[in-house]
């Protein structure tokens, strides 16, 4: 596959993001569920419910003065030909990750982030700030947001530069241990029960095994470069469906016949349970942070290769005052 160039990349966001705006001329007004008593320029809220779709980032932030204490839980694949099957519990005996992190909400437009990944053991700091929202009167047509997150490898030497073929002069650096992600999230709310974003995503990792494996010769490269989309539709007042996927553009991913590699893709249902949102999701990504399976989802729906995950969050309310 022909690696676009940047410039095509860019044209694809923008013709995208077009689209979404001249769909956007109907009387919003009458897709919002609001009423002629409208205020001008009302924003418009819960484009998603929660801060991510399943693995790609969503426009919600965290409240202020509130804490998201959230843990995330992927399990094995499912089918046999991808190690699954019954002997493993179709992949409830294996877990291919678990994060734990804490969102806080300096603003309601400002949230910070900790986290940390069973896989590689990784170690992030997150940043999601959002910078316009969508508004009923379609004033402004979409809510856009920025996210980045920065994350640390703490694994043994031996772990981390497993595969490593030995070079003359290459000397171990701390600096090798840390990768960087920044997207740009373009949400919108399409009446009361569609949502959809584009997400245009920039990877960076220090450290790349660069091997050639590629049919082409393409080597592993340091940065990546990807488009991610979701979309949640609402089937009634507390359930929704929810999907999202992510296209990578790398002619050592998309070529490797050493080691294939896919593009990540998921699928789930959204539950409303009394001021908590349950998600329960299947996908073919191993990892649950950005710095992990964009770069490194080796497993195809098509061999059995999705997993069963779930989230558990619990708000805390960081702001009250005791009397």
């Amino acid at each position: 596959m022909i690696l676009l160039p940047f410039k095509k990349i860019v044209v694809v966001i923008i013709i995208a993001v077009s689209a979404i705006n001249v769909f956007a001329q109907d009387d919003l007004l009458s897709l919002v569920d609001t009423d002629e008593t409208t205020k001008k320029h009302e924003r418009v809220i819960a484009t998603f419910k929660t801060s991510k779709v399943i693995n790609i980032q969503s426009t919600e932030t965290v409240k202020a003065k509130t804490m998201d204490f959230r843990v995330t839980h992927r399990f094995g694949n499912i089918g046999g030909a991808s190690g699954g099957g019954p002997h493993t519990l179709f992949g409830f005996d294996n877990s291919t990750d678990i994060r734990i992190s804490f969102d806080f909400g300096i603003t309601d437009d400002l949230t910070l982030g900790v986290g940390r990944s069973k896989q590689n053991e990784l170690i992030d700091g997150l940043v999601k700030y959002r910078f316009l929202s969508q508004t009923a009167d379609n004033h402004i047509p979409v809510t856009v947001a920025f996210y980045g997150d920065m994350n640390y490898n703490p694994q043994k030497a031996s772990q981390f530069y497993s595969g490593m073929a030995p070079t003359s002069g290459f000397k171990q650096n701390d600096i090798h241990r840390f990768s960087y992600t920044s997207q740009l999230i373009i949400a919108r709310k399409f009446g009361s029960r569609f949502s959809m974003e584009l997400v245009p995503t920039f990877q960076h990792r220090n450290f790349v095994l660069a091997n050639i494996n590629a049919d082409n010769g393409a080597a592993e490269t340091n940065d990546l470069m990807a488009l991610g989309s979701g979309f949640r539709l609402k089937l009634t007042r507390r359930v929704s469906i929810i999907a999202d996927y992510y296209y990578t553009f790398s002619e050592y991913r998309h070529n490797n016949t050493a080691t294939p590699f896919y593009n990540p893709l998921a699928i789930g249902i959204e539950i409303e349970t009394g001021g908590h949102v349950f998600h329960i999701n299947y996908t073919n990504a191993a990892g649950i942070i950005e710095n992990n399976y964009l770069p490194n989802t080796t497993d195809s729906w098509l061999k059995g290769g999705h997993k069963f995950g779930f989230n558990i969050s619990r708000v805390f309310d960081l702001g009250r005052t005791k009397k």
